[in-house]
């Protein structure tokens, strides 16, 4: 039996297709355009490979010894041109695909209107007719809002209903859909490519609720104790409604304009031929919330940050999903052992490795308000391990001569994570230092966003000096 290559892994639904898979028993290869984002998984029996449809040359190698390849690519990301470059993705893989005598395509697309209007949803329907053309039978499964955390359409209504306590709204909170919950949508995709009637065939999936996004944002709203007021404006179109998302939501600006643009019409799922198929009990909308909740709760503490993962989020469901990032790096010829111990330095006697003033400025305000700065002090000088504090930091994850990664236990509108790595690049090591903030709403928002300047200078200064402290191995308390 050949592999099934979950194409897109490091996405929504394929960084939980690759684990609901092998847990079934498939041989599984999960590809990813960077391998490294795939790498922390924890995902025990699967292959991992470095792949991107926008590049021919690094598709044969991945679809080689293919059974299954599930397709689970798109580009609204990129802006504007995502169309274009969506449809340049999808040529390059279904040809590769049939030279590789992949024997099926399951491609998960989106539920598509009578005349769609929206640029989104004529794209993924595009994408199923081009990945038809070469030949190879594909199985389209078009799903609406996918109930599960990470799923960027529930998580602008998540962020919506969390931050708001009232909204004035656009049309589309009249518009109607079908969600399905995220394990209904996985046992579906499990299942298709057993069934030879599938093959060539397109379906549409959905949950067994019909609902209006005001009803979706009301039923939300009651399991998480708010009660938004929703204002209907009829003149507020979803496109100018997208305008403001990047002070509300911390889902990618592109990709929840994209969808917030194709709200103006009904996607209502009407196919029910799957459903025969593969009989499941569906999950009705406050089932799958809750399972989605549930779900959050139960993620174990990563060795690293993982887009999303509860940890980094200080299991608190009002912190967004989506982080906001920024980091600077440096290479030099220093050894990962000499940078490594460098890192590890990191906080003793208040040494933040630039900027001493202001990180000490920083401190003072958080133990004004009652925060843990100055009040806690290192185990050890050097030494660090998972769980030890750094004045207000603690460490979650740790892999010597690698990478560091420490949460901010400060107060602020959200949750923080500050993370050093050291990986080998052409002409030495390169050490990177990033940070990933997840916004608790506007508030949040707004001081990552006022915070951009001053972080750029600093991470820009404290790889400089991590850098020069390697290499000359000399001790210092500011850049």
């Amino acid at each position: 039996m050949g592999y099934q290559v979950v194409f897109g892994a490091s996405g929504y639904i394929g960084a939980n297709l690759v684990p609901y898979l092998l847990s079934k028993g498939h041989p599984v290869r999960a590809t990813s355009r960077n391998i490294e984002v795939i790498q922390n998984r924890g995902w025990d029996g699967a292959l991992l490979a470095e792949a991107d449809a926008l590049h021919p040359e690094t598709l044969d190698a991945a679809l080689r010894d293919v059974d299954v390849a599930y397709y689970l690519v798109h580009s609204m990301a990129a802006g504007k041109r995502f169309p274009e470059l969506d449809a340049s993705a999808a040529q390059n893989f279904a040809e590769a695909a049939k030279r590789q005598n992949v024997r099926r395509i399951i491609y998960l697309g989106g539920l598509v209107p009578e005349s769609p209007q929206s640029t989104h949803l004529r794209s993924r329907q595009e994408t199923g007719d081009i990945l038809r053309a070469p030949g190879v039978p594909v199985t389209e499964i078009r799903a609406g809002m996918i109930i599960g955390p990470g799923s960027a359409a529930w998580e602008v209504i998540r962020d919506l209903v969390n931050h708001l306590p009232f909204m004035i709204t656009p049309r589309w909170v009249s518009s109607r859909s079908t969600p399905i919950a995220l394990s209904d949508l996985l046992c579906y995709l499990e299942k298709a490519p057993a069934l030879e009637e599938t093959a060539g065939e397109i379906y549409d999936v959905g949950g067994p609720d019909v609902l209006t996004y005001e009803q979706v944002m009301r039923q939300y709203g009651d399991l998480v104790g708010r009660s938004p007021r929703i204002i209907p404006v009829p003149v507020l179109t979803p496109r100018l409604s997208s305008y403001w998302l990047r002070l509300v939501t911390a889902v990618p600006t592109n990709i929840a304009r994209a969808l917030i643009d194709g709200l103006s019409q009904d996607v209502i799922a009407h196919d029910d031929r799957l459903a025969k198929l593969i009989p499941q009990q569906l999950l009705g909308f406050r089932a799958a919330a809750t399972k989605a909740l549930e779900a959050e709760r139960k993620h174990e503490v990563p060795s690293r940050w993982v887009e999303g993962a509860e940890a980094c989020r200080e299991f608190r469901p009002e912190y967004s999903y989506y982080s906001k990032q920024q980091g600077s790096n440096a290479v030099t010829r220093a050894s990962a052992a000499a940078l490594w111990k460098a890192v590890c330095r990191v906080g003793r006697d208040g040494d933040f490795f630039s900027a001493k003033w202001l990180w000490r400025l920083r401190r003072a305000l958080d133990w004004i308000v009652g925060g843990p700065s100055f009040r806690r002090r290192r185990r050890h000088p050097e030494d660090l391990r998972v769980g030890d504090v750094v004045d207000a930091w603690r460490v979650i994850g740790l892999q010597p001569e690698e990478r560091l990664t420490l949460l901010m236990e400060m107060k602020t509108p959200g949750a923080s994570v500050l993370e050093f790595s050291i990986d080998e690049v052409e002409g030495g090591r390169r050490i990177s230092v990033d940070a990933f903030f997840h916004p608790a709403g506007v508030w949040g928002l707004m001081y990552w966003y006022a915070l951009l300047p001053i972080h750029a200078f600093i991470f820009h200064h404290i790889a400089k000096e991590l850098v020069r402290r390697a290499e000359s191995e000399l001790p210092s308390t500011d850049s």
